[in-house]
Parts: structure tokens; sequence; C-alpha cells
């Protein structure tokens, strides 16, 4: 496996992200064409069935990536609050976002604690805290 870093951190999964994504909103996109053809016809509500199915499919897509991405946050946001507060004795400042968070995760023990106060400092953005990472602590296990 080759070490993580800035550049190769980010994980997609090409059957769920490309293939089905794609899919989907193409069978969406030509179940609206279809609906419109049969505008009036005997075919308009089977038509119109399969344009809600499409769009059922899509939003289920959706939610099941969205539902478990908030579950890893509420993990990330505990772990990472522990491992801060193991640390130094103090609970994990509420002014930093899940998403300044997820990306201090990537901080090893030894730049955690100086990259949270220039967070806290200069109100950083993920990819900023990612970028400010001198020895990246990977994180294999977030899809």
């Amino acid at each position: 496996m080759t070490a993580q870093n800035l550049a190769n951190h980010k994980r997609s999964v090409t059957g769920f992200h490309y293939l089905l994504g794609g899919m989907l909103i193409v069978g969406l996109i030509v179940s609206i064409v279809n609906v419109v053809l049969q505008w009036q016809t005997t075919g308009f509500l089977s038509a119109l069935l399969i344009m809600l199915l499409f769009g059922c499919s899509l939003l289920m897509g959706l939610f099941v990536r969205m539902f478990p991405l908030k579950a890893q946050d509420r993990a990330i946001r505990a772990e990472e609050g522990l491992r801060y507060f193991i640390l130094t004795r103090q609970p994990l400042d509420s002014r930093l976002t899940i998403a300044q968070i997820a990306a201090l995760r990537f901080a090893p023990d030894d730049e955690l604690v100086p990259l949270i106060e220039r967070v806290l400092a200069e109100n950083l953005s993920a990819t900023e805290i990612k970028k400010a990472i001198k020895n990246w602590r990977a994180d294999h296990h977030r899809v």
C-alpha cells in the first residue's frame, strides 16, 4: 500500500460514485424525456411511474452515501476529541468545524496541538490544514 498524503488521500469507489451515479442520472433524464413524449397518451402513467422510480433511486443512492458519512463524522469528532484530551487534558475547542476536525485527523500527535492553535487563530479551511501537515498520518478506514 502506498503512503497516504494530500495528493492521494481521497477515495472513490468507481462502481458506486461513477457507474451507479451515472446510470441513475442518465435513467432519470431519459425517463423525463419519456414522460414528455408520452404526454396525453395511454403510456403516460407508466412513463411517470418509471420517472418516479428513477428519482427515488437517485435519492436513495444519495442518502445511502450521506447517512454513513454523518456517522463517520461523529466517530472522527469523538476520536480526535479523545486524542486531543489525552495530549492536553483539555476538551477540543467547540469552534472547530467537523471539516476542520476531519482534516486534523491526518496530523501526527506532535503536530496536532500547534496546528489546532493555528487553525483557531487563522480559521484555516480543511484543505489549508491538510497542506500544513508535514508528516502525514494515514487514515485508511474512511471511504
